[in-house]
């Protein structure tokens, strides 16, 4: 599996314009994370599965500002991505917004820093725990390879638990994912690597390639 995160490196036409694109090379093994505005314009118009960047674990009510698991499922996410090191929320939040994303039947990756804090997290059974090191995001320096050890445990550490490990942090290349499936993990998040590429759909395609 391969989340493309666009993080905010795009936005409306300039995101469509982005995850058509990349439309044209994915197949069943990639997911698109886009910012909330931009679900309903990317899903209607691409055939990847589209996540939400962020859910907050609420109800629909006097909740101004927040973003609603029910809104997305709605604007046609089927799932988000929760506890990113650039919107991290607090534990007892992280496990809030899996059983609120588990009602509205949406797909749940959980981001976490370290195997700490994935050990905790495994006992709620999200659908997905990804193990990315905040220090190497956009560093061009791919977990993978940088931290293999880790990275190693953290797969095992899943194993036999039901829950899809993934990694991320400085996935940039084909080595890059190679070396990570290798470790043990089921898929890997990249985002400037493709993002911000001059050409994001060869990018994509050689990843998928060792997919």
């Amino acid at each position: 599996m391969i989340i493309v995160n666009f993080k905010t490196y795009h936005s409306g036409t300039n995101a469509l314009k982005l995850a058509e694109e990349l439309d044209e090379v994915a197949d069943n093994k990639v997911l698109f994370a886009v910012q909330a505005t931009d679900i309903r314009l990317i899903s209607q118009s691409v055939k990847t599965k589209i996540l939400a960047q962020h859910v907050d674990p609420f109800n629909p009510g006097r909740n101004t500002g927040s973003v609603l698991p029910r809104a997305v499922k709605d604007a046609g996410a089927v799932g988000s991505l929760i506890n990113h090191s650039e919107k991290g929320i607090v534990f007892e939040r992280i496990i809030k917004t899996i059983k609120k994303c588990r009602e509205n039947k949406l797909k749940t990756i959980v981001c976490v820093p370290d195997l700490v804090t994935a050990e905790k997290v495994v006992n709620y059974k999200p659908s997905m725990i990804a193990f990315e090191d905040p220090a190497l995001i956009s560093t061009g320096k791919s977990i993978s390879t940088t931290k293999p050890d880790k990275v190693k445990k953290f797969a095992s550490l899943l194993k036999g638990t039901g829950v899809k490990p993934l990694c991320g942090a400085g996935i940039s290349t084909k080595s890059d994912v190679k070396a990570a499936l290798k470790l043990g993990v089921k898929g890997v998040l990249a985002a400037s690597a493709v993002a911000k590429a001059k050409n994001p759909a060869s990018v994509l395609k050689s990843f998928l390639e060792v997919i």
